[in-house]
């Protein structure tokens, strides 16, 4: 049986909202290698931004994509190549729970709910087939379990931290709907209980979206975020 529907709108509205918001970059291409040999250096990954002294890694950041595509259903999509595009949402949606979760552990607050933590992972396996097709998923990827358990675990905590902090705002009076409805009722087709119930969810996903970015425009007020690779570099301001 699947999630209620309201469960899952909620869940939708917040992890689109944490990839809304990019964070003012700088700095040039960096890499880490392994300790020089009778060979010479080898790269073994790239930096591609250092968030708060957080430093993400190009790997890192691929995995975490993939993590996001499949969650989102597409399990055949996240074996593909990833785009600079796809990759830049990735980078985003990573920055901005980083500095959610990094902010709540300042102050100690939001401690991980192993429940929900555990719920996520049971849907993600849902995804799969089997246990042997994610374990395969993941080593494909250079990835275990424990790695997919990071992501997961602080991919809930940024979700809970954000909700709770413009949830009650992001409501819609039956008022404020009805006024829409009035003025935009040509367009909108259908009597107004026809439509009140989507018309609520889009408007209430709109003032979402608009009091998500302005938390992270405080949040990133004393943030220290740089980054790193060209891609990255090129996110809009």
């Amino acid at each position: 049986m699947g999630a209620p529907r309201g469960r899952t709108v909620k869940r939708g509205l917040v992890v689109g909202c944490l990839a809304l918001v990019s964070v003012t970059s700088g700095g040039a291409v960096a890499q880490t290698a392994s300790p020089t040999s009778l060979e010479g250096s080898r790269v073994l990954d790239r930096v591609v931004a250092v968030v708060g002294g957080q430093v993400l890694t190009l790997s890192e950041l691929e995995f975490e994509a993939r993590v996001a595509i499949v969650e989102r259903g597409g399990v055949r999509a996240a074996d593909e190549r990833l785009d600079e595009r796809t990759l830049l949402s990735a980078l985003e949606l990573g920055v901005n729970q980083r500095l959610l979760v990094a902010g709540a552990d300042r102050l100690q607050a939001f401690a991980v709910d192993r429940s929900a933590v555990e719920e996520r992972l049971r849907r993600f396996r849902e995804r799969f087939e089997d246990e042997p097709a994610l374990l395969s998923f993941l080593a494909r990827h250079d990835a275990d379990l424990d790695q997919l358990l990071v992501v997961l675990e602080r991919s809930v905590r940024a979700e809970r931290i954000l909700d709770s902090r413009i949830r009650l705002r992001a409501q819609v009076s039956e008022a404020e709907v009805r006024r829409y409805w009035e003025e935009h009722k040509s367009t909108l087709g259908g009597s107004y209980e026809g439509v009140h119930d989507a018309l609520k969810e889009r408007l209430m996903r709109e003032r979402y979206g608009e009091l998500a970015k302005e938390e992270f425009k405080r949040v990133r007020e004393d943030a220290r975020v740089r980054r790193v690779a060209p891609f990255a570099q090129e996110a809009r301001p």
